[in-house]
């Protein structure tokens, strides 16, 4: 098959981008500028991606943290197919589908009965989110609880762009701009600052939200051991309810299908989005319990209703895939094999590390989630001018030996597909390791042969 694209075409399509198009989280001048030629990607299969001159590059940040099973996989290609000839949407405003209707139990089958036993369907991570703090303040108006208006959340979170979700992450980038138009959330660097929080701040506060185990947009941070146990009971002490955002580590990411699952918690609220579908189709859900879902029960003149809804909740597309997603899942034994390549990244990361001991001033890893920092002298404690944008040159020249991914700042990401086999994994590696030496270390070579 032909991925690849005449000079022509590339030339009418890279203009019309330029012109036309706006990108996310890009600076759109440096987009424009008459030198940068944009990589298209024109093709994929399993874990792999060809562009415009038919390259290929192995898939090294799941295209933004989505894919699961690989590209073109035969199960979800099927299901998408076979759905695409019954019906393409249906509203969920007054009908049913069967596939969000399956999908829906399916997800609740994920967890141990009496728990999580309502699905809410939505499009996009940051939507799970809006979901969640909309329910979570209905639901202790609906109580006698009012005055629960409040939001804590963590220091560098990130959970979404919408304006109440953005309001609730940590990172200034993405947030300071629009906080006195969002929610009053107060952030918190871990549990003991939370605990020292007191009862007048506890008492105002309608729900906590977190990424389990590691946060994401801060550079793949973890957090320690418990932490997430010490937050549940944190809230239930306290009439608290938890919001846990798996939109990045949820569908097997950490070596679990949640990452709730590693220290046994069950949040009020789950969100989950990205790995939904496999990485095929927006698609976004948010489960509750039962007792909160109770509290919007009533006569409709009461007005208990959640008045909230997207055009596109519920897609029978996306949720086919997602019931393919799960599946694969089932039928290839996904979690089953991921120990094993698990262990492939550490191995490969703890040389990465060797490698380069004053260019590498941490490494991270949860499951076949890594972040790498990069620093211009370790020794020093010297870190690279962010404006250099060292992490992204890092990235474009990993390209050359085959690998595709996006840094945040300074950390170089890798979160490949979970279809990824070990050999792949030591490819990405290597390809990290030789934008390494491409800017990094050349530029220390060059910069001690001028001085």
């Amino acid at each position: 098959m032909r991925w690849g694209m005449e000079p022509d075409e590339l030339a009418r399509l890279t203009a019309w981008d330029k012109n036309h198009a706006w990108h996310p989280f890009t600076q759109m001048g440096d987009w424009m500028d008459a030198g940068h030629q944009p990589l298209f990607i024109t093709g994929g299969q399993g874990a792999w991606l060809t562009d415009h001159e038919g390259r290929r590059y192995l898939d090294g940040n799941s295209t933004i943290w989505t894919n699961v099973h690989g590209h073109r996989h035969p199960v979800l290609d099927a299901a998408l197919r076979d759905q695409a000839g019954k019906i393409a949407h249906v509203s969920a405003l007054g009908f049913s589908n069967e596939p969000a209707t399956r999908l829906a139990r399916a997800l609740v089958e994920l967890w141990p009965e009496g728990t999580l036993s309502r699905v809410f369907f939505s499009d996009d991570g940051s939507t799970a989110i809006e979901c969640a703090v909309k329910m979570a303040l209905q639901y202790h108006q609906l109580t006698g609880s009012p005055g629960r208006t409040r939001f804590a959340a963590f220091t560098n979170a990130y959970h979404g762009d919408t304006m109440a979700a953005a309001t609730l992450g940590g990172i200034g980038v993405f947030a300071d701009r629009f906080r006195r138009f969002g929610l009053e959330t107060r952030h918190f660097e871990g549990m003991a600052e939370l605990d020292a929080a007191g009862e007048d701040f506890s008492r105002t506060v309608a729900a906590v939200i977190v990424e389990p185990m590691v946060q994401g947009s801060a550079g793949m941070q973890l957090w320690p051991a418990g932490m997430l146990t010490a937050l549940r009971r944190w809230c239930d002490a306290r009439g608290v309810l938890l919001i846990c955002d798996e939109v990045m580590t949820g569908f097997g990411r950490t070596g679990r299908m949640f990452a709730c699952e590693h220290e046994g918690v069950v949040p009020d609220f789950l969100c989950i989005a990205k790995g939904l579908t496999g990485g095929y189709m927006p698609l976004a859900a948010t489960l509750t319990k039962e007792k909160i879902f109770e509290a919007f029960l009533g006569k409709y003149e009461e007005l208990k209703t959640f008045f909230y809804g997207h055009s596109y909740t519920g897609n029978p597309l996306a949720c086919a895939v997602a019931l393919a997603s799960l599946e694969v899942f089932r039928r290839e034994e996904t979690l089953t094999k991921l120990p094993a390549k698990i262990a492939r990244l550490t191995h490969e990361l703890s040389l990465l590390k060797t490698e380069f001991p004053d260019k590498i001033s941490a490494v991270r890893q949860c499951g076949l989630i890594a972040g790498i920092d990069l620093m211009e002298d370790v020794s020093s404690g010297r870190a690279h001018a962010w404006e250099k944008q060292t992490g992204a040159r890092v990235c474009v020249a990993a390209r050359e030996a085959g690998l595709l991914t996006r840094p945040i700042r300074d950390t170089l990401v890798l979160m490949p597909p979970l279809c990824v086999t070990e050999p792949e994994i030591t490819l990405a590696v290597q390809a990290l390791a030789h934008g390494i030496r491409a800017v990094c270390v050349s530029a220390s070579a060059s910069a001690s042969a001028s001085a």
